[in-house]
């Protein structure tokens, strides 16, 4: 993570992404337009982040090629450090830290509780749109664990698998965009939620750990998360990673991977 007073030092030395989006509107190109950090390039999380939607979930894992591409376009660098920033849940910046740090680039941090963060500091703002000198990052996938469906039910027999999304969700009592309710069998939920103050802000790495300590993760066991699509619980190993846990894995697909396969068991119910 990176506050406001850092990055309002460091701007000039790294390179700003603003990825706001939100499940209901998608990308936020017309907030970008309407306000950004000075030098922040938007990246769409849809499109540009992630693969087309369909049997490996809604959001799964870019081509690497077309994500060198998209980041070499927005300016990054493997020589300068990148900060993500959002609307100040958190949740896109996570996904787009998680994919740049699976991709291979060692510096990256999110600017912590976002663009209304910045505003509210009284930093400077503006609506130029902004380019940057191409990049010359290169892909190289595997700087973060990944999970594929058998891996993530082994987890959850042997290790900690968290289900990041909200508790009614997990129970299977609602679903409101898949059409399977439920969870993996063996799956603790612990909402992403309990990471972030009334701001949206990530709590203090004690307090997320204890809060890890009460879902069940311990030093000995292996931990991963999933969600829905893999963007709330990439959240949620960011907060491991700030907790201690540079181990967490993502299970990208998620939830909406997962029931692609009749085969595989749904667990409803605490």
């Amino acid at each position: 993570m990176i506050e406001v007073a850092e990055l309002a030092t460091v701007a000039a030395g790294a390179t700003v992404l603003d990825v706001r989006w939100s499940l209901a509107a998608g990308p936020g190109r017309a907030e970008y337009a309407a306000g950004h950090l000075p030098g922040a390039v938007f990246v769409d999380l849809d499109a540009d982040l992630c693969g087309p939607p369909g049997m490996a979930g809604r959001h799964p894992l870019p081509d690497p090629g077309r994500l060198q591409e998209v980041l070499r376009a927005a300016g990054v660098r493997a020589d300068r450090p990148v900060v993500v920033y959002d609307g100040g849940d958190g949740l896109p910046a996570a996904r787009a830290w998680w994919t740049l740090r699976w991709a291979g680039h060692p510096d990256v941090r999110v600017l912590n509780g976002g663009y209304p963060a910045w505003v509210a500091a009284g930093q400077p703002v503006t609506t130029a749109p902004e380019r940057r000198p191409a990049g010359d990052f290169t892909v190289r996938p595997g700087g973060l664990p990944v999970l594929d469906a058998d891996a993530a039910a082994a987890l959850a027999r042997d290790g900690v698998l968290l289900d990041v999304r909200a508790p009614e969700r997990y129970r299977g009592e609602t679903e409101p965009i898949d059409r399977v309710a439920g969870h993996i069998p063996g799956a603790v939920n612990l909402p992403t939620t309990e990471h972030v103050d009334e701001q949206g802000r990530l709590r203090p790495a004690d307090q997320l750990r204890a809060t890890f300590a009460s879902a069940g993760v311990r030093a000995d066991a292996p931990v991963g998360a999933y969600c829905g699509s893999g963007v709330t619980a990439a959240h949620t190993v960011l907060a491991l990673h700030q907790a201690g846990r540079t181990d967490a894995a993502l299970y990208v697909g998620s939830w909406s991977e997962w029931i692609t396969d009749p085969d595989r068991p749904v667990a409803v119910g605490s």
